[in-house]
């Protein structure tokens, strides 16, 4: 039996290559309302790009749990050795467009959706430790800074090393991205970060700060500069998908760095810091379970463009920590969402937890489209709480579900706290000195490259802060310029 093509209300079409005219070569008409319907529509196939990681590709896989961690969270998907989760991941690019390339020398987005029992716990990272900032109130800058130029819509690294001279809180993640490991060969071959601090919290209320490590199983290999140019640009997505659908299915050791809470108060250096790592020699790596991607998305619009991760998706026994930068991405990813795809975003089913959802939002774009919520938009039911109708099913809270201790902050006031005083050198210096001669060569070149654009007094801010972080360093830069 034929599939009988129809229009967006269910009508059978009768034809679908010639529209409605006045004769042969006559005008169009207005009762081509099916004509209309499709170019109406076509106009509106795209959500406005992402400002940042818009270029992404996604994959479907699991996680299995290889340690119970029921000692330190009460997250149901960490207990229980062997259990595994459904997982949706997003590789991307981060300040290019999707007219970029996969091989822009550029962090790349690594974010995990784990669908859990409890929920849909979002982690938001990238494939490094650190990032450029530590206060969000500077991320729009810096995003700036790192676009194309407003008057010439290309390219400009003056203005990047321009936003780095005067802040170097940026030192750590630049020497990462100027470094051999700046262009990944591919998704596959490289390491991913939760980067911010997160916490856990068990049974007894105890809390403990967390950071996550996705280890690849690949092996990591880079690209330089030259080497990078010789690709094409969608060659990082062909990679995976052709992988994936080969049976080559790639994975990630999923590790986590554990500090008991009352260490956080006397540690060294602020913890909760975005641009500092914890060294492994205080805080070892536990390897906590086996991430794999075995499934390629079947529409990429449907899944991979309409994929939205927020770090505020957080379930029972995971929480957030004082970090700035994830108290400010608490709102703007979720906001973001928002206004990219629509209030009920969480409808879409990529996005959509697989486990029962019961709430009092209502209305907007996408509502009642989420197949594991409790009657559509919520049918009939009342719409506001407390209610009288909670035997009929209305939801109401759960009064057994632990609420996260809070940090105790000593000697805390409201106000703007400069944390320009802040060691940002010495992580950078050590970074440095763990290179070997061709990765240190390397990173020099790729720093006098876009260095070398900018004015004299950038340069002579940027040569200062290379040589806190090591003489070496500042030296060789110096020479080079």
């Amino acid at each position: 039996m034929k599939t009988i093509l129809t229009s967006a209300n269910g009508a059978p079409v009768a034809d679908d290559n010639n529209s409605i005219s006045v004769g042969k070569r006559g005008p169009l008409t207005y009762d081509n309302h099916y004509l209309f319907e499709k170019l109406a529509h076509f106009n509106r196939e795209r959500l406005p790009e992402r400002v940042v990681h818009a270029r992404g590709t996604g994959a479907y896989g699991s996680f299995v749990l290889s340690k119970d961690l029921s000692d330190l969270t009460l997250a149901d998907f960490l207990q229980d050795v062997g259990k595994k989760t459904r997982v949706f991941v997003r590789f991307s690019t981060v300040g290019g467009g999707q007219d970029s390339s996969d091989y822009a020398r550029d962090p790349r987005g690594f974010a995990v959706k784990f669908y859990t029992e409890q929920g849909n716990f979002d982690l938001v990272g990238n494939n490094t430790p650190v990032f450029f900032l530590n206060d969000p109130i500077k991320f729009p800058d810096f995003v700036h800074s790192q676009k194309k130029d407003p008057r010439t819509n290309l390219p400009n690294p003056a203005r990047m090393f321009e936003f780095w001279a005067s802040h170097p809180q940026s030192l750590h993640q630049s020497t990462i991205l100027m470094s051999d490991r700046g262009i990944p060969a591919s998704l596959r071959h490289m390491h991913g970060f939760g980067s911010h601090t997160l916490s856990f919290y068990n049974a007894e209320g105890e809390r403990f700060w967390v950071k996550w490590h996705l280890k690849t199983n690949q092996g990591i290999q880079t690209l330089t500069d030259a080497e990078a140019a010789q690709r094409p640009a969608h060659g990082a997505q062909q990679d995976l998908v052709e992988a994936i659908d080969s049976g080559d299915f790639p994975s990630w050791a999923v590790k986590l760095q554990i500090m008991p809470d009352a260490d956080a108060k006397h540690y060294g250096i602020n913890p909760f810091d975005l641009t500092k790592v914890w060294p492994h020699s205080d805080y070892p790596l536990v390897e906590v379970g086996q991430l794999e991607l075995n499934e390629n998305v079947n529409n990429y619009f449907a899944e991979t463009e309409q994929a939205a991760f927020a770090p505020s998706n957080l379930v029972p026994g995971i929480g957030v920590s004082p970090d700035k930068m994830l108290q400010g991405r608490l709102l703007a990813y979720q906001d973001a969402h928002r206004f990219r795809v629509g209030a009920n975003v969480n409808n879409i089913p990529v996005n959509a937890p697989k486990c029962p959802v019961n709430h009092y939002q209502r209305d907007g774009a996408f509502a009642g489209t989420c197949p594991y919520s409790n009657g559509a938009n919520q049918d009939e039911r009342v719409n506001f709480y407390p209610n009288d109708q909670a035997e009929a099913g209305s939801p109401v809270p759960d009064a057994t579900v632990m609420a996260p201790p809070m940090p105790v902050l000593e000697d805390a006031w409201i106000g703007y706290h400069d944390q320009s005083e802040e060691d940002y050198y010495s992580q950078a210096g050590d970074l440095y000195r763990l290179m070997s001669e061709s990765q240190k060569q390397q990173l020099i070149g790729n720093i006098v490259g876009g260095l070398s654009q900018a004015t004299e007094s950038v340069q002579q801010r940027m040569i200062a802060q290379y040589q806190r972080a090591d003489e070496d360093y500042g030296l060789r830069i110096k020479n080079a310029l």
